[in-house]
């Protein structure tokens, strides 16, 4: 697949057939996310891999009860780790360059699980405290994206997208 083909043909899927995903596609998707780049190489990401349903309905209910989290065979959640990124960068490190880092891995997932035939869905509407608990993640780890994973059991249409002139400036706004 053409990366090209990657970036517009993946779509945030939020229906999944009962259909397992591999430890190996898992592994395949954070090996993915670890190769994206991050501020001073420091790679201050952790993720936390959910198949318990008990789990998943916790996280399902701080993303505001959205019932798909639930539906999906797996759950990633993406945290950043704020305490790695500031020993480089102090607080910009912590406010900034972890969730610019985590996303730049949420990204890689979400084309990764597109390239494999795989729906996903990133997830940043939730209650921070609430996710932060279901996966115990200790104090200086932050949710940053909970991302459902699985076959899709549905084809979204593309959406539009504003276009280039709208967007893009020449030397200044």
């Amino acid at each position: 697949m053409e990366l090209s083909e990657a970036i517009k043909g993946r779509r945030s899927i939020r229906a999944f057939k009962k259909q397992n995903v591999p430890e190996e596609t898992v592994e395949k998707l954070i090996d993915a996310a670890s190769w994206a780049p991050s501020a001073g190489n420091i790679q201050p990401w952790e993720f936390v891999i959910v198949r318990k349903p008990a789990v998943k309905k916790k996280l399902a209910q701080a993303a505001l009860n959205q019932a798909f989290v639930e539906e999906a065979p797996v759950v990633i959640v993406v945290c950043a780790n704020e305490k790695r990124s500031s020993m480089g960068y102090g607080f910009r490190g912590k406010t900034l360059y972890c969730i610019q880092d985590t996303a730049a891995a949420i990204q890689n997932i979400l084309l990764t699980a597109y390239s494999l035939g795989l729906g996903a869905c990133w997830i940043g509407t939730f209650n921070e405290d609430e996710a932060r608990e279901a996966v115990n993640a200790p104090e200086g780890i932050r949710p940053v994206a909970i991302i459902p994973v699985g076959c899709a059991n549905e084809v979204p249409s593309q959406r539009d997208r504003r276009p280039l002139s709208r967007i893009m400036h020449q030397e200044s706004f």
